[in-house]
Parts: C-alpha cells; sequence; structure tokens
C-alpha cells in the first residue's frame, strides 16, 4: 500500500508510509472494536443457554442491538470522580488497557503477508505489550483511594505475574520448535506437524500438553472464570472497578473482552494453525486464512464462555498455587525436555 501512495498518487515516501500505516490500524481496529461489542453479545447468549434462559431478545431482532444500547447507556452517564481520588491517574488507567488491549493486533498475522507489522520479534512484542495491562489496572486500584479496588489491583498483579511467568516459558518451547520469534514463521512451521496431513503444534505430543496449559493460563491472565478473582462479588463488592462509572467503566469492559478475543487469537496462532486449514489438503486453501483463523477464534472463545458458565471460582491460595507450585515448574521442565529433544533429533547428539 506504501508503494501505491508512493507511485500511483505521487507522495513523498514518508506521507506514503504514513497514510498505508494508519489505513492498516483503522483496518483492524474498527472491525476489532465491532467484534468486541457483538462477542459480548455471544458470551452471554451462551451463558443463558447453559442456564436455560434466554439472554438478550429484546433490542433488534434476536437481541443483536443489546451491546449497542449498553454503549449508548453508559456514553450518556455521568463521569463520576471519587473526591479522594488522585483525578488523573484516575481517567489514565482505563485508557491505559484499552489501548494496551488494541496495540498487541499490529504484530498478529491474518493470512501470508496480512499482518499490520512482520516483525521478527513478534512473539516478544506481544509478551511485553500485554505485561503492561496490569498497570491500568493497579493506577485503578491505586487512584481510587479505596480499600476494596486497591485490595482487587494488588491480586491483579500478583495474579498476573504468576501466570505470565508460566505462559513465558511455554512460549520458550513453542519458539525452539519453530525456530522464530516471528508469528508467521510459527504459523507456517505448523504445516503438517510430524509428517501428517494435520496442521498444528497440538497433534505433537510433546507441545500439547503446552497447549492445554497455555488455554488455561490465558483465562487467568484475562481474568476470566474460574480465575476471575480481581473481579470476586462476595469479596470485593465489584473489584477494581468499583469506583468507576460512565465510559471510563466502558473501556475497562470494552479491554477486558479485546483482550478476550486476542489470548483466544493467540491460542489458535500458537498451537492450532493459525490462518492455516486444519488439514494440509489443497482443495481447503481455496478458503481465505483469515476465515480459518476466525473460525478458530470463534471455537476458543466458546470454550471460554463455557468454562465460565460451568466452572466454579477457585480460590485465591488455589490460584496462586496452580500458578506457581505446578504451571511453572511443569512448564520449566518441558522446555529443558523439548530443548532435549530437539538436541537429540537435529543435532544428533
Amino acid at each position: 500500500m506504501t508503494a501505491f501512495f508512493n507511485t500511483t498518487l505521487g507522495l513523498p515516501h514518508g506521507w506514503a508510509w504514513f497514510l498505508a500505516t494508519l489505513i492498516g490500524i483503522l483496518v483492524i481496529a474498527l472491525p476489532l472494536m465491532l467484534a468486541v461489542a457483538m462477542i459480548i453479545y455471544a458470551d452471554r447468549k451462551i451463558w443463558a443457554a447453559m442456564a436455560l434462559r434466554r439472554g438478550p431478545n429484546v433490542v433488534g431482532p434476536f437481541g443483536l442491538m443489546q451491546s449497542f444500547a449498553d454503549g449508548l447507556k453508559v456514553f450518556l452517564q455521568e463521569t463520576i470522580v471519587p473526591a479522594a481520588a488522585n483525578r488523573g491517574l484516575f481517567l489514565l488507567a482505563p485508557i491505559i488497557t484499552f489501548t494496551v488491549a488494541l496495540i498487541v493486533w499490529a504484530v498478529v498475522p491474518f493470512d501470508i503477508g496480512v499482518v499490520l507489522a512482520d516483525i521478527n520479534v513478534g512473539l516478544l512484542y506481544v509478551l511485553a505489550a500485554s505485561s503492561l495491562g496490569v498497570y491500568g489496572i493497579i493506577l485503578a486500584g491505586w487512584s481510587s483511594n479505596s480499600k476494596y479496588p486497591f485490595f482487587s489491583a494488588i491480586r491483579a498483579a500478583a495474579q498476573m505475574v504468576s501466570y505470565e511467568v508460566a505462559i513465558g516459558f511455554i512460549l520458550i518451547s513453542i519458539v525452539m520448535w519453530a525456530g522464530s520469534f516471528n508469528l508467521t514463521s510459527i504459523v507456517e512451521a505448523q504445516r503438517g506437524v510430524l509428517n501428517t496431513p494435520i496442521n498444528g503444534f497440538f497433534l505433537n505430543p510433546l507441545l500439547f500438553p503446552m497447549a492445554v496449559m497455555f488455554f488455561i493460563s490465558s483465562l487467568a491472565e484475562t481474568q476470566r472464570a474460574p480465575f476471575d478473582l480481581t473481579e470476586a462479588e462476595s469479596e470485593l463488592v465489584a473489584g477494581y472497578q468499583t469506583e468507576y462509572s460512565s465510559m471510563s467503566f466502558a473501556l475497562y469492559w470494552l479491554g477486558e473482552y479485546a483482550n478476550v478475543i486476542l489470548m483466544c487469537t493467540l491460542n489458535a496462532t500458537l498451537f492450532w494453525g493459525g490462518y492455516l486449514p486444519p488439514i494440509d489438503w489443497a482443495p481447503l486453501y481455496y478458503v481465505p486464512g483469515i476465515i480459518w483463523l476466525f473460525a478458530k477464534i470463534l471455537f476458543f472463545f466458546f470454550c471460554f464462555s463455557w468454562v465460565k458458565a460451568t466452572v466454579p471460582r477457585y480460590r485465591y491460595d488455589q490460584l496462586m498455587r496452580l500458578g506457581w507450585k505446578v504451571f511453572l515448574p511443569v512448564s520449566l521442565f518441558w522446555v529443558f525436555l523439548v530443548s532435549g529433544v530437539l538436541m537429540l533429533y537435529r543435532v544428533g547428539i
């Protein structure tokens, strides 16, 4: 696109690059915002179906406009800032959370060459950017000058740190097997795994346990049930966002679901073939890669909702035990196991 603006329209290279990048950002961000609105609707319908209820069914056909009605409602509400709060940080916190949820999508490949920034350290960028999300939660709890939100923010920090360490070791196994930090290269390495017609690392017996651990860690990373300790109503009223209202509350809501969609995308990209069809069969490649990726995202989102509707919430000590005493040592051991197998078969030692 940069070449089009540069050669066809005669714009200087700097302006051509700027316009091409801006259009790429909008092409990703605007559909993502629409997807977040519809995924909230889908989440509520899945919960309702599993609880034998109807869910949203009044606003618009089949209740499809319910998310937009909720958005209009919070937009028209008054933004209330507690008198004792740090006003600047209080308003900045939800902006940080929402922004961080968007910037990670810059390196997600939707098809071969269809990526905003195809950088060689894409996976490191994902880890670095997603780790920043905890700052928005901590600032929300601290700047509210209220004890329950602050307690929730401290919980969130401990929870995200414990599971990000395990996620880091899980991703090391993927990087070693694929031989690259580039997300497109990782997806391409999943073609015909173990000389089978199946695309995806999940078929690899060494990496399948990592796929299961990554999915569970994704639930904890996004504070989804059964790990939604930051919003445990019986203990923390409503968690770190207790004092928020209007659009500041909506930004947390949008950021949370954008993170959920991102984690579904990473599950699909890292272990289940990403934009590749499930079977390495030529006719399936006529379907655009973004369709396959979208189908896998929907599958994982259904799994997220399924878990929320059926699994009871963990106690906080159980949450910490799972992160530090189970996932951390297992993922660390798996790094040594995968590296040993790779040295044995690729180097011949």
